[in-house]
């Protein structure tokens, strides 16, 4: 989570996770089912109760805490570990990625400035965590999370937006279950 942050596991947190130099890679679907498929094994096997989701093309907002027994922080670090070589993978495999030469340079580039990488670095370092402490800031974070595919004029109403969680909220069913925020 980054020197700055310091997160307990029982509490709430509003996380952002951003990829290096803000680079748009989650506009093909290939890249956002692997962020999808690996939230959900966070659910489903790391303890990771996930309140609010939305995938833009070049960060993660999250809603969320570790279940009873796991840490938030350890979740979040093997989150970002995993889908940090997988999307690396997808992109050197993906026969239709225009921009494979420029988006692996990037990470390449970055991963040889950071001592602690062996190789790509995918992720920015941390995940800006920001304990929600009250149900106000978790109804302000929550409509935040959702708002962010309207502002950025994606889709006119948040639940049309498929890779959140603002259909859940809406009623309908989402890509990845949610505990809703109260």
């Amino acid at each position: 989570m980054g020197i700055r942050y310091t997160v307990r596991s029982e509490q709430l947190y509003y996380l952002t996770c951003t990829v290096v130099d803000w680079v748009d890679v989650f506009t093909r679907p290939v890249y956002r089912h692997i962020m999808v498929d690996a939230l959900r094994y966070c659910q489903q096997q790391k303890g990771l109760e996930l309140f609010a989701w939305c995938l833009m093309s070049n960060h993660l907002h999250l809603l969320a805490r570790a279940a009873e027994g796991h840490n938030l922080s350890d979740i979040l670090r093997d989150f970002k570990k995993f889908t940090s070589k997988a999307i690396v993978q997808a992109i050197t495999d993906e026969p239709t990625e225009s921009r494979r030469a420029w988006l692996l340079d990037r990470f390449y580039f970055r991963g040889r400035q950071d001592s602690k990488i062996t190789n790509a670095k995918f992720w920015q370092d941390g995940s800006h965590a920001v304990e929600v402490l009250t149900p106000a800031f978790a109804q302000q974070k929550l409509q935040y999370i959702h708002q962010n595919p309207v502002r950025a004029q994606i889709v006119q109403e948040p639940e049309a937006y498929v890779f959140s969680s603002a259909s859940n909220y809406a009623g309908g069913h989402g890509l990845l279950e949610v505990l809703f925020v109260e």
